[in-house]
């Protein structure tokens, strides 16, 4: 099956005052700049968010999405929502293949690209699971901090 080129819709798992309008997603940039949109949303009115947090935040983004993209298919849906420990990330594709390092944390780097330990050390709470609908999510949440937090 090739790769789809259609256009999936962002959702922040719901209609919380203050937080950004769904926007179509057909890239790791879309999908970055959206979840990117939704944890300054989240973390505003004066509390702020640790820069480098967000940096972990699209490096994550970017990673999940990239594979769906590459390796599974296409992209089916994103889904960002924020909590109070972070945001909470749902990357669907439209692929049943469960990554191998989803398993086992990778010892050694077998020339196959740093993503996903990338997404292990980055975030936590990660799950896999296989849609009835055909394909698999792969959700996270990514830890934030408020800025002025030590």
């Amino acid at each position: 099956m090739e790769p789809s080129d259609a256009m999936t819709t962002a959702t922040s798992g719901g209609t919380a005052p203050g937080l950004p309008a769904p926007v179509a997603v057909t890239s790791a940039a879309t999908a970055r700049a959206y979840a990117e949109s939704v944890a300054r949303a989240q973390w505003g009115a004066g509390r702020g968010v640790r820069e480098e947090d967000v940096v972990d935040l699209l490096l994550v983004v970017s990673e999940l999405v990239t594979n769906a993209i590459r390796h599974g298919d296409g992209l089916a849906d994103f889904e960002v929502r924020p909590t109070d420990q972070g945001m909470w990330i749902a990357v669907h594709d439209h692929s049943p293949v469960v990554p191998r390092a989803a398993a086992a944390f990778p010892t050694r780097h077998r020339g196959s690209g740093y993503g996903w330990p990338l997404v292990a050390r980055l975030a936590r709470d990660i799950e896999v699971n296989r849609r009835p609908e055909g394909g698999k999510t792969i959700s996270v949440l990514v830890p934030l901090r408020d800025a002025d937090a030590a």
